[in-house]
């Protein structure tokens, strides 16, 4: 049995990749947990059946006990990862570390080379490639079916409520107190092109702005928070609609699930509006703090004449990822919400290939679950990860180097160059 001390238990914390205790009890456990808020530790107590002289105010005080697990997930705020990850490294904990790395190249560097020096474990989560959608589109590419590839285009459609809720209202919102958006949300679509295109990238341009969630798009009129607002019953990005009367996220059909469990950690109609009232859930999204782009861009070249694309977009009613290559021998296409991918190998009739029977769709895609379980065999059995710290240093790089381009309207990156700005070659 593998046991994982947690060090943040917030949301995914708590409720991603743990949760494959409760299918497998017999192969894995958590034995201890840190966070700042009370009512946290409470949670954790309540749903693994941690003791409370397991139960640490702070990370600072996890880490300063003696070892107490196998392993250390760690799912703080983004600026908190590498200072977290080096103090655990040195108390000898193996390590399965909440994406990104960090914001900061210097510091991803600084864990790279830690982790290096000292044989332990590091896995970035990065779970679209264990979902049975990316994983079969991986087999079909790494074993010639579509010949030599050279084009991927890759979409990201973050949903209109789920970018108001994560990236307007929520954690993510601001790049100073978190990340950049191509880096926090889309380091999992940046590591699924890296792995598929199985070469370096040489270059990288970006095009990408913050353009509608700001004061210039508010209503007349409005409040600055939603239930005392004019437009708390029809606005389309009204906290009240979205956490409360939405038929299928709303709290009365949602229960205790996301997002309404990030509102309020035990919701009920009560305790969300009391939540909306005075928290940051409750924010009208043109009075927000918010600087993260809303859509953005990007064209990257890989070696071997292989060319990518990448779109993401708040604008969007589904949440999904949608991709399509081509090939000298065919192309294939999908999209990660129908759990199923299409090929076409030339002059012969498209196959459908239906990815239901390989497992569940719940927690990106069976993502989450599938890198836990990845997570158990490598500390039970050894070998390699799928993501490993080294290969997450390759797709974090390129995701700093479209944030620069970005930043500069679109200049065009070598990566070569700019990885020799920060001493990774």
């Amino acid at each position: 049995m593998i046991t994982i001390a947690i060090c943040g238990c917030g949301n995914r914390g708590l409720t991603a990749y743990t949760q494959y205790q409760f299918d497998h009890p017999d192969r894995m456990k958590v034995t201890a947990g840190a966070d700042i808020r009370p009512e946290r530790l409470g949670l954790l107590r309540k749903m693994y059946d941690v003791p409370a002289d397991m139960c640490f105010h702070s990370d600072e005080e996890l880490l300063a006990q003696p070892k107490l697990a196998d392993a250390m997930l760690i799912s703080t705020p983004d600026r908190l990862h590498v200072k977290e990850a080096l103090a655990a490294l040195e108390k000898g904990y193996d390590l399965l570390l909440e994406k990104p790395i960090s914001p900061d190249p210097a510091e991803c560097l600084a864990l790279y080379r830690k982790a290096a020096g000292n044989g332990r474990k590091v896995v970035v989560c990065h779970v679209l490639r264990y979902t049975p959608f990316y994983s079969a589109i991986g087999r079909l590419v790494h074993e010639g079916a579509l010949g030599q590839v050279l084009t991927i285009d890759m979409t990201e459609n973050v949903g209109y409520w789920h970018y108001c809720h994560s990236f307007v209202r929520g954690n993510w919102r601001n790049s100073q107190l978190s990340s950049p958006m191509i880096l926090q949300k889309c380091c999992h679509d940046m590591d699924l092109l890296n792995w598929l295109a199985g070469g370096r990238c040489l270059s990288v341009q970006s095009f990408g702005r913050q353009s509608f969630f700001n004061s210039g798009h508010a209503p007349e009129g409005c409040s600055d928070r939603c239930l005392t607002c004019r437009y708390s019953d029809t606005c389309l990005y009204s906290a009240k609609v979205q956490y409360i009367l939405d038929p299928v996220r709303g709290v009365k059909a949602a229960g205790n699930s996301w997002p309404v469990n990030v509102v309020a950690d035990e919701p009920m109609e009560e305790s969300v509006l009391t939540a909306l009232r005075d928290g940051p859930y409750g924010r009208c999204v043109f009075a927000c703090d918010n600087d993260v782009v809303d859509h953005q861009t990007l064209s990257l070249q890989f070696e071997n004449d292989l060319f990518a694309t990448f779109t993401m977009s708040a604008f969007s009613e589904k949440i999904d990822r949608t991709i399509k290559i081509t090939g000298t021998k065919g192309e294939l296409y999908g999209a990660l919400s129908a759990n199923a991918v299409t090929l076409q190998r030339f002059g012969q009739p498209a196959e459908q290939i239906d990815l239901a029977v390989l497992g569940g769709h719940e927690g990106h895609g069976g993502g989450d679950l599938g890198l836990a379980a990845d997570f158990t065999d490598l500390l039970e059995k050894g070998g390699g990860s799928r993501t490993s710290i080294e290969a997450s240093m390759e797709s974090h790089m390129i995701a700093f180097a479209a944030e620069e381009s970005r930043k500069r309207d679109g200049e065009l990156i070598r990566m070569e160059e700019f990885m020799k700005k920060y001493q990774y070659c």
